[in-house]
């Protein structure tokens, strides 16, 4: 039940500037109302992009697992750590931020580089098993940048969305609904007072007409 606010004088500039109010209050509900709608669609959005990478990720891991089980059973186990620990993936990671809605997701950019010529050199003693399993270490290693990227955007929209959510229902369920119970309490009140005024207005011109009657 929505509860009155607290006027300390009842006028009828207390009542315009209430008017006021409410119409800024009603205004204000609409735009968070869209700016949720837009947090909710970019959430939905981010979610089934999120769900898609995660299935990706599960299927590179099981694709580098078999090939480095298929390594390890070709070469070995001491060539194969030799091999992966000269493995190198040249890369940079330049994280920005982009602006949806009011909020401010990350961006992580990966610039891949070129390997070094001592490790060129060094892989001309591989073989295809191993080079197999390294790059698709390096596709896992890229997928978990991009699902880290997703994953820290949803915590962020999620917190956001909450927060939104919030502030919508004060204005919903608290704000609008006092202002609209004060409003129309004021309104009772200047009509009972000009009822009130006109039955005085009304006694006092019967009373002169009396008096009038009585001077003739």
């Amino acid at each position: 039940m929505a509860v009155k606010i607290q006027v300390t004088r009842p006028t009828k500039m207390e009542l315009a500037r209430l008017k006021r109010r409410h119409k800024l209050a009603a205004r204000i509900q609409k735009i968070v109302k869209d700016r949720l709608s837009l947090l909710v669609m970019e959430f939905l959005q981010t979610v089934q992009e999120c769900a898609a990478v995660r299935e990706q990720l599960q299927s590179e891991f099981d694709q580098a697992y078999r090939a480095f089980c298929v390594a390890w059973g070709y070469h070995g186990k001491v060539p194969l750590e030799k091999e992966m620990s000269l493995a190198e993936m040249p890369f940079t990671v330049s994280a920005g931020t982009r602006n949806v809605a009011g909020v401010k997701l990350p961006f992580f950019d990966i610039e891949k580089g070129e390997a070094s010529a001592a490790r060129v050199q060094n892989r001309l003693d591989g073989s295809s098993v191993l080079d197999q399993s390294i790059e698709r270490s390096k596709k896992c290693l890229e997928t978990i940048v991009h699902l880290t990227e997703l994953q820290n955007s949803l915590d962020l929209l999620g917190t956001e969305i909450n927060k939104v959510k919030r502030i919508n229902n004060a204005l919903e369920f608290i704000v609008i609904p006092a202002l609209d119970v004060t409003i129309r309490y004021l309104n009772m009140k200047f009509e009972e007072r000009d009822r009130e005024e006109t039955a005085r207005l009304k006694y006092v011109k019967q009373l002169l007409e009396k008096k009038e009657a009585i001077a003739y």
